[in-house]
């Protein structure tokens, strides 16, 4: 099994493993700092290398116990220790996107009670859906408008992993109409926008939220009686 560099460390951005596993063009490590696509969150690109011999790594998956780095061409032997490395400017948007995606989430949870029932991102856009009976261009605005507040106000970003027990033990640590953790999983990793937002999530974020930058929603819609889509954009801080 991987030890989920990510996990502890989103500003990582290289590192050093060992290839324990090969299978066809894809190769597993003993440690790595690759996101794997899941949780709505896309995988992170970059590239492996031995020595000076390196290989672009286009995918990233888990798969049972495992992550799973595919790369272009043969890939490395197994055992071979090798220097992995972000691209760190897909990677760095995506903990932005997914900081941003968390606010809008404790924002609307806050003033509206509403829970998500879906969502997905890429780089700097990115989809919510909330179990809203109505949306109207002035509550729309008026959410941004929140979102963007608690961003400037410069909330620190805490990531734990905690017990089971204690984890769940946190008031509406799962803001999802569906529960996404399996029951056997025994330690739990959190996410705090202090003062704003506390989840359960096992993805990557930024370390406070003044380096969101800015959202414009810019779209929304009706997916359902109850079901509601909201369309952001992170953008950079405007000079003030």
């Amino acid at each position: 099994m991987s030890e989920w560099l990510f996990h502890t460390d989103s500003y990582l951005r290289e590192f050093s493993a060992h290839v324990t596993a090969v299978q066809d063009n894809r190769v597993a490590l003993d440690r790595t700092a690759f996101y794997p696509t899941g949780g709505g969150q896309p995988c992170d690109y970059g590239w492996l290398a031995v020595g000076d011999q390196r290989w672009a790594v286009r995918g990233v998956r888990k798969d049972g116990d495992e992550i799973w780095h595919e790369v272009e061409g043969d890939p490395p032997g197994l055992g071979v220790e090798v220097r992995g490395g972000l691209d760190w400017e897909r990677r760095y948007a995506l903990m932005r996107t997914h900081t941003a995606l968390h606010m809008l989430a404790g924002v609307i949870w806050r003033a509206h009670g509403a829970l998500v029932t879906g969502g997905n991102m890429e780089p700097l856009r990115a989809r919510m859906d909330f179990e809203f009976e109505s949306m109207r261009r002035e509550l729309v605005e008026d959410i941004e408008q929140r979102v963007n507040t608690e961003i400037l106000a410069a909330r620190p970003i805490q990531v734990k992993i905690l017990p089971r027990e204690e984890a769940f033990a946190i008031p509406d640590l799962i803001r999802t109409k569906i529960n996404l953790l399996p029951e056997g999983i025994a330690q739990i990793r959190t996410v705090d926008i202090v003062g704003l937002d506390l989840q359960a999530d096992g993805g990557t974020h930024v370390a406070n939220t003044r380096d969101v930058g800015r959202i414009k929603i810019t779209d929304y819609k009706s997916k359902g009686k109850i079901n509601k889509r909201l369309e952001i954009q992170v953008v950079d801080e405007e000079p003030r």
